[in-house]
């Protein structure tokens, strides 16, 4: 019959499907590693170099490159670092750093949580609308905000402080963080929370001791977001911040301008600033993951 496969043609569908199926393999195994490897190592390359060139004295550092450590391993050394503890200003832009970076993590995570909580299970007038109002401020640049809110800071008193950098960073990360966690907490199935409820749990039991241990990866990986959101910004830092003890972003820009005479504290300095949130993120990496794969698998 001529709608019938003949043997020739199942056999060479059967070599068809054989060769791609080596591909597949290939790729999926020892080379894809290797790709990866390579791929890894050249993401760390620049982070490879601004450690070594960390170790180097400055007049290294200006004669060659960071690669010439791995012929020239005695010009290794730690004075760049004891330079650094002894630099008041960058020492004192690091607390500055952490005052700001803690406090705006932890209110916009405790905000954002009660509020995504409040727009997911909490019955209340114009509940949608408010929701629609708060997704539509995802959508508004810092940059809009900077002069009408350093008037207003001028005005109160908070211009160049801690507290009006901490206050614009939490305004600005809470719309991200109530629309994350509305539409997670939203996912919890509904049985559970009528289950605490005929239990006589109020709203503040349910939400601590039913809903927060079920949004932990949600929340974990939103103040990973919100942590390195903050420790890395400039912008706001240098229009905000106290230009006495800035944070460590402005302070390393500031070093910039004398980068002669400073490359020595310099370098260390911008590792340590670099390697803090590395650290975060991979003490929290498990969460993190956790949280941005939350509801892609049912």
């Amino acid at each position: 019959m001529s709608g019938t496969p003949t043997v020739s043609t199942l056999e060479a569908a059967k070599a068809r499907r054989s060769l791609g199926a080596r591909i597949a393999a290939l790729l999926g195994g020892g080379v894809m590693r290797v790709l990866l490897i390579l791929v890894a190592l050249f993401w760390l390359m620049p982070t490879i170099g601004l450690l070594l060139s960390s170790l180097r004295g400055p007049q290294d550092i200006a004669a060659t490159g960071w690669w010439k450590i791995f012929t020239a391993p005695s010009e290794l050394t730690f004075e760049n670092y004891q330079r650094l503890l002894d630099n008041s200003a960058i020492t004192g832009s690091l607390l500055s750093t952490i005052m700001i970076t803690v406090p705006s993590t932890v209110l916009v995570v405790v905000i954002g949580s009660l509020a995504g909580y409040a727009f997911a299970w909490m019955d209340f007038p114009g509940r949608d609308w408010w929701f629609l109002l708060v997704v539509g401020l995802l959508v508004v640049p810092v940059q809009v905000a900077l002069i009408p809110v350093s008037e207003l800071f001028g005005t109160i008193g908070i211009f160049e402080t801690t507290l009006g950098v901490v206050l614009f960073h939490t305004a600005f990360g809470l719309p991200f963080a109530i629309f994350l966690l509305r539409n997670f907490f939203a996912e919890i199935p509904r049985e559970l929370l009528e289950a605490a409820r005929l239990d006589g749990a109020g709203e503040i039991r349910l939400f601590t001791r039913v809903v927060m241990p079920l949004g932990g990866p949600a929340i974990a990986s939103l103040g990973i977001f919100q942590f390195l959101w903050v420790w890395n910004d400039m912008l706001v830092a240098l229009i905000f911040a106290d230009s006495g003890s800035p944070p460590i972003t402005v302070a390393l820009q500031q070093q910039v301008r004398q980068f002669g005479n400073n490359i020595d504290v310099l370098a260390p300095g911008a590792f340590m600033s670099m390697v803090i949130p590395l650290a975060v993120f991979f003490a929290f990496q498990r969460q993190f993951v956790n949280g941005v794969m939350a509801g892609a698998v049912k």
